[in-house]
């Protein structure tokens, strides 16, 4: 077992349970860790800490544990099942949802590694050389958790890896049950019906952080001319032509996802005339649109600034697709803005859509403050997992 030691008083962040050792806190290392080990941490004194796996890069070490060994087998039933209780608690498992996070990275103690539950499929994404590692033991846990419930156990991190050593990177499936051959699955949501295919589509298939904000959309659409801009596969789309909206036009530079955004809304029965998919740049279509054509917008992109390196040019894009949108919008017209950059906290992504509407002009208002679901729990020792925030604004 490597042991690593940290440099006299960088032990504190650990002590109030954050999850990350970085590189710049070690002093010294007895052993050489491969990536994905996992390796003990001590403070300069020699008190033991904390026990996690190794990486190379910024984050030395993410902890898998503050108290108990993760080298025992029961380790992973044991953290995995603290997740599923949690979700089964959260009342997930039946009504109308059978697809939600089974597992969110450090906010259910394993950092590093994401599971998607589509009725039955779980969807895994491993963020680090550790979870890739251990992802035959993930699925043995799983199995063991679930039983029969268990339809499969696709591990999609050829993407998401940020590391190459010797591992095979190969996205596929780690366990399937007699029978089951599907690619692709109709799930539920809120009962709303979505095809997911988690072998083609982006991320594990669908982006099931916005169940909330999508059943907000639908409880304020009727009457409205709706806009989603970024639709990918059709989510808000489908929630507003379902609470009435007078029309839904959904735009996505992707052709498979505007395939796939059809797809949902005929699955969601709604009527042809009232729905228009457009493959088109976001920021073009709004370019062109004249002022006052529709009076709900969502405006969801994607990351914009993935690492810090990028935050500066990043912001820059925040601020003018919210300038183009709170100056096209009807008066009396709603925007959900949303960022999924985790470099952009919350206060900023707010100053810059305050400073995209005073570059407007407009009388805009705050009327609610969003983020991810339930199922996407955010450690409160790593609030830096409060990844996903949006606004919700009403525009005179």
């Amino acid at each position: 077992m490597t042991k690593i030691y940290l440099k006299k008083g960088r032990e504190e962040s650990l002590k109030r349970f954050h999850p990350w050792v970085f590189s710049g806190a070690v002093a010294q290392m007895t052993g050489r860790p491969a990536e994905g080990d996992i390796v003990d941490v001590y403070a300069a004194d020699g008190e033991y800490l904390a026990s996690g796996h190794y990486q190379v890069g910024s984050i030395a070490v993410r902890i898998l544990s503050f108290h108990s060994d993760p080298h025992d087998p029961a380790f992973w039933t044991d953290t995995l099942g603290a997740a599923v209780r949690m979700r089964r608690q959260l009342g997930l498992f039946g009504g109308g949802t059978n697809c939600f996070r089974l597992v969110h990275g450090e906010g259910d103690g394993l950092p590093g590694l994401i599971i998607d539950w589509y009725d039955g499929v779980c969807v895994m994404q491993a963020h680090s050389a550790g979870m890739f590692r251990a992802a035959k033991q993930i699925s043995a846990a799983l199995q063991e958790i679930f039983g029969d419930e268990l339809k499969a156990v696709y591990n999609k991190s050829e993407r998401t890896a940020p590391f190459k050593a010797g591992l095979e990177l190969i996205d596929g499936y780690l366990y399937r049950a007699p029978g089951f051959g599907l690619p692709e699955l109709e799930v539920s949501e809120n009962g709303h019906r979505f095809l997911v295919n988690w072998e083609e589509g982006q991320k594990t298939g669908f982006f099931l952080d916005q169940r909330e904000n999508r059943a907000l959309v639908g409880r304020l659409a009727a009457g409205r001319r709706v806009l989603n801009l970024f639709c990918y596969t059709g989510g808000f789309s489908v929630y507003a032509q379902a609470g009435g909206a007078e029309s839904v036009t959904s735009v996505d530079s992707s052709a498979r996802a505007m395939a796939l955004t059809a797809q949902n809304l005929r699955l969601s029965g709604a009527a042809p005339e009232a729905v228009t998919n457009v493959t088109d740049d976001a920021l073009d279509f709004l370019a062109a649109v004249p002022e006052g054509k529709y009076d709900l917008m969502i405006v969801d992109p994607p990351a914009f600034a993935k690492h810090r390196g990028a935050l500066k040019n990043g912001l820059r894009a925040y601020q003018r697709l919210n300038a183009a949108a709170i100056a096209k919008v009807a008066p009396g017209g709603l925007v959900f803005t949303f960022s999924c950059s985790q470099v952009v906290d919350k206060e900023t992504f707010a100053l810059t859509v305050f400073s995209a509407a005073a570059q407007t002009g407009r009388r805009v208002r705050i009327l609610d403050r969003l983020c991810q679901g339930p199922d996407h729990p955010v450690n409160i020792y790593h609030p830096e997992g409060e990844y996903l925030k949006g606004l919700l604004l009403y525009v005179d």
